[in-house]
Order: structure tokens, then C-alpha cells, then sequence
């Protein structure tokens, strides 16, 4: 049995690449925990999860204090009853976002630690359903930058073999966020995918009107456009319009999937492995998804979705957002526009030791006694 015998507990700070604004908050730094995880043959799984800028001590603090205990001595390859175990010790905070980031540090951990000692790559053993998925940038239409900056990056993107972009709505008027949406979409012409995220900044009457007005400009999808927990708007929404609604980086529950889903409240599923609780969660999710025809195109963590969705037959894109260069050697890999899974054992994340531990904020380790 490979018994876990000592987890170490750490967090870095990430600061953003670029100014990151839109509809509702700016990404001020990227905070990291970070989660390793020692058996008794020796092996080590590394996890993590993240947050935007507030929550990662409470986040950490809720591993050192109530979860990594009880973690000790028990068997890692039973990662579906580990993961059952801490989220009823945690019932009384969940769904919620600590706990699910809590618990995703650690069963991503666990899912490093299975692969390795399989000696497979995570797209392999988690499913193994295609070896390349299409990527999209966001990093390129922040909703501070100018019309020309938009259309300039875009083009860029286009040019870099991307084969979509995402823009942020939400300005004041109908018209602004139409116009700069109508820019791009003439500058990289019909080929290019072209999606548009509100952030859940929009009210009903907001988003039907920018939904009818952007129909003509063939989006992919319009994305969080509503408050998430409100799934009776999104249902409406979705009737009432021919874009396709995204939704799923504010869920932390399959179960808030499944009233989406139910109640064809969504289009594209953006289930994030961090916000979710992990990948044993993300699977389930992305597999629900698939009964329904739905594809899945995950939220933000590249370097852990572009395996995941690599894994499931209905993974449709992977975002590009660059966040963990400073402390991994080794970026997403990106031909032709097609995010490519790694094929290493494990999570496919090269950690930089050294760069981790000039970041670090703060360690923790629990023992066998």
C-alpha cells in the first residue's frame, strides 16, 4: 500500500503578466498553494490550486489545519475515497471556493502522485481521448485595452497560429462593447474564433441586448453574462439567443453543473480543476457534460487543462493565459494553434525548485509520528 507519510504545505505569489481588468475586478496576483505529497516507496505528487488575488492563507491554513492531517497513513491510490473523506470533514463550508481550492491542491497532488507511479501522463490515464485540443488566448482583450489595442493583439494572436480570441465586455453602453467586438471580428475576418466574456457584470436586460446585438458577429460563445448562481436568468438567456452561453469558473459543485445542464442553461462548459475541488470532480463534470452533447473548454490553470481536456472526448479548447513561467521550466507546448498535452508522468508540470523557493510565502510539513 502506498501510504502517505508526510505532505508539505507552501504557497507562492504571481504576479500577472499583463494588466488584467474586467467587468467586475482587476487579477491583481495569482496566489499558490501548494501541495506535495510523500509514500512510503519514496514516490512524491506535487498539486496546487490559486486564487486572484485574496483567500490563499485561508486557503492554506484550511490544508495545514483540518485536511493534510488526515492524510496520513492513507492509501494514495485510493484517491475517489480520499477526496469523499475531506469533503465530509469540510461539508459544513461546501460548495464554496476555499474548500474546493483546498481539496483541488491536494487531489491534483494525488493525481501527480498516481501518474508517476504509473509512469503515465494525466491526458493517458485519465482518459486518453485525443493527443492535441485548439487554444485560445485571453491575454489579448482585457477590458481596459483601446479598440486599436484589441484589434493589435488580436491580429498577433491570429498571426501567433491561435485559433481563437477572447474579448471582455462590459463598458457602459451597448454600443461600445458592440463596436469593439465588430472591430476585431472585421480585422481577423470569419475564420477566427471570436468569444466574449462579461464576468457576470451584466443584469438581464443588459445581456439580452448585447446578446441580440452581437448575434451577427458569429461568436463561439458569450460568457458568464449573468451572476452565476442564477441559473433560471442563463435559462432564459439561452432561449432568447443563438450565441452559445458559457458558464463554470464560478461553480464549485457537479451538482450546480447538473441544474445548468437540466435546465439547458448553458452551451459550453468551462469547469475549472481548481474551483471544482480537483480533477477527480473535473472528470465528472466533463463526462456529464458529454451525455448532454455539450463541449467543455476549461477556465484559466492551462498547464493542468490542457491534459484534462486532452483526457475527455468533448475537451474543445484550452485557454492561454501564462501564469506559472516563473516557477515552471517548461511552458504549455502550442503547434499550429493545438495546445498539446505532455507526455511526461504525471501532472506534465516541470517545477522550478529554486524559483518556488524565492517565492515562497509561508511552509508547513506533517509527519508520521
Amino acid at each position: 500500500m502506498p501510504a502517505i507519510e508526510r505532505v508539505e504545505i507552501l504557497m507562492v505569489d504571481l504576479a500577472p503578466k499583463v494588466v488584467r481588468t474586467d467587468a467586475i475586478q482587476a487579477f491583481v496576483s495569482q496566489e499558490t498553494p501548494i501541495v506535495r505529497l510523500y509514500d512510503r516507496d519514496g514516490a512524491v505528487g506535487t498539486g496546487y490550486s490559486y486564487t486572484i488575488g485574496t483567500g490563499g492563507s485561508s486557503v492554506v491554513r484550511l490544508i495545514r489545519d483540518h485536511l493534510a492531517p488526515m492524510l496520513i497513513g492513507r492509501d494514495a491510490d485510493m484517491i475517489e475515497d480520499i477526496w469523499r473523506a475531506l469533503l465530509f470533514r469540510m461539508h459544513a463550508t461546501w460548495p464554496g471556493a476555499v474548500t474546493s481550492l483546498a481539496l483541488a491542491a491536494i487531489d491534483t497532488a494525488l493525481w501527480d502522485l498516481r501518474c508517476r507511479r504509473a509512469e503515465l501522463p494525466l491526458y493517458v490515464l485519465a482518459g486518453g481521448a485525443q493527443e492535441r485540443v485548439p487554444a485560445y488566448t485571453t491575454e489579448g482583450g482585457w477590458l481596459q485595452l483601446s479598440v486599436d489595442e484589441l484589434v493589435e493583439e488580436a491580429l498577433e494572436a491570429k498571426e501567433r497560429g491561435f485559433k481563437g480570441a477572447k474579448l471582455k465586455i462590459g463598458k457602459p453602453g451597448v454600443a461600445e462593447d458592440v463596436a469593439r467586438v465588430a472591430a476585431v471580428r472585421e480585422a481577423v475576418g470569419s475564420a477566427f474564433e471570436l468569444m466574449v466574456d462579461a464576468n457576470q457584470g451584466l443584469t438581464p436586460d443588459q445581456a439580452l441586448r448585447r446578446a441580440r446585438a452581437l448575434e451577427e458577429l458569429d461568436l463561439a460563445w458569450l460568457e458568464e453574462p449573468l451572476p452565476a448562481d442564477d441559473v433560471a436568468g442563463h435559462a432564459r438567456l439561452a432561449a432568447a439567443t443563438r450565441i452559445p452561453l458559457a458558464v463554470g469558473e464560478s461553480l464549485y459543485s457537479p451538482g450546480q453543473f447538473k441544474e445548468y445542464l437540466v435546465r439547458e442553461a448553458c452551451g459550453v462548459v468551462q469547469v475549472d480543476v481548481a474551483r471544482i475541488g480537483g480533477i477527480t470532480p473535473w472528470l465528472k463534470v466533463a463526462h456529464l457534460a458529454e451525455t448532454f452533447g455539450l463541449p467543455v473548454a476549461p477556465h484559466f490553470l492551462m498547464e493542468l487543462h490542457v491534459s484534462l481536456a486532452a483526457a475527455v472526448p468533448n475537451g474543445r479548447w484550452v485557454e492561454h493565459i501564462p501564469q506559472l513561467d516563473e516557477i515552471a521550466l517548461d511552458g504549455v507546448s502550442i503547434h499550429d494553434g493545438m495546445a498539446i498535452p505532455p507526455e511526461e508522468p504525471g501532472l506534465g508540470i516541470d517545477w522550478n525548485w529554486d524559483a518556488i523557493e524565492q517565492r515562497r510565502v509561508g511552509a508547513a510539513t506533517l509527519v508520521v509520528d
